[in-house]
């Protein structure tokens, strides 16, 4: 895999991207195809409901979602956008957006919302497991949890690491192929190794990171308007719950539009739609 980089095509645009069809082969299953795609895990389930992640049909035909809008925030640095469980990182000196899939906090550990900054780059990164950790894998597992693990194949920060501002949360590889595209983490930002490899390589220290909350996303477009709905980050949360009805109340007027935007809050497929 390699860093996906899209063109914004201009600069009041907040789309990106195109979606594709992807014909079903013998073999394949949805971690390989997230992985060959570089889309995220639960976003290729998302997209398509029908089709079994783990023996989907031969021949069938899936979405590859590829087709998005920028979240609402600057278009600088990096931005995490939990709900979609997707990294842009905006390019400083060109209109190119790199956009990664990513592993985020589970329920209970969840990754902040926050705007913080890269403040330390790592490479072949040691682990050492917080207490709270420590003492949640004792009880879990019934034995003790390392203090330290060096860099290798037993560390699941991977190979590189970029720390947010001081805190002990990271943007860090993964010694698990799984889980990225997922909530997975225990709050950290886990990415693919090469992708992780990549920011490594091309975000500066200071760069600013933005984390946002947002499930729903809107734009005004030439052609129309266009909308990009995906799993609240809470359980207990409805698309259908009264803050996010005043979000969609003056975007979505028409019967027309309401009729097409139900299912989606009943069931976010996670790619743009024309209203």
């Amino acid at each position: 895999m390699n860093a996906k980089p899209y063109l914004m095509t201009h600069p009041e645009s907040r789309i990106i991207g195109e979606d594709f069809n992807y014909t079903v082969k013998d073999g394949d299953y949805f971690q390989a195809i997230a992985e060959k795609f570089n889309v995220g895990f639960l976003a290729l389930i998302d997209a398509n409901p029908d089709l079994d992640p783990f023996l989907p049909k031969v021949g069938a035909r899936m979405v590859i979602p590829s087709k998005m809008l920028l979240p609402y925030t600057p278009h600088e640095g990096i931005v995490i956008n939990l709900p979609e469980l997707r990294l842009y990182y905006f390019s400083p000196d060109s209109d190119v957006v790199h956009v990664f899939p990513i592993g985020i906090g589970k329920q209970g550990l969840s990754t902040p919302k926050t705007k913080s900054y890269i403040g330390e780059k790592r490479e072949d990164p040691v682990w050492r497991p917080t207490k709270e950790m420590q003492a949640r894998y004792l009880a879990e597992h019934g034995k003790p949890l390392a203090k330290e693990v060096p860099a290798g194949p037993d560390n699941p920060f991977g190979k590189y690491a970029l720390r947010l501002g001081t805190s002990v949360y990271l943007i860090h590889g993964s010694n698990q192929r799984i889980g990225i595209g997922m909530r997975s983490s225990s709050g950290c930002i886990r990415l693919f190794d090469d992708d992780i490899e990549w920011l490594y390589e091309h975000v500066p220290l200071n760069t600013v990171v933005r984390i946002v909350d947002q499930p729903i996303k809107m734009s005004y477009e030439l052609d129309g308007k266009h909308i990009e709905i995906h799993r609240p980050l809470s359980d207990g949360e409805s698309l259908n719950d009264k803050k996010y009805q005043r979000v969609l109340k003056n975007f979505v007027q028409s019967e027309e539009e309401q009729a097409i935007l139900a299912p989606l809050l009943d069931k976010p497929k996670g790619i743009v739609v024309s209203l």
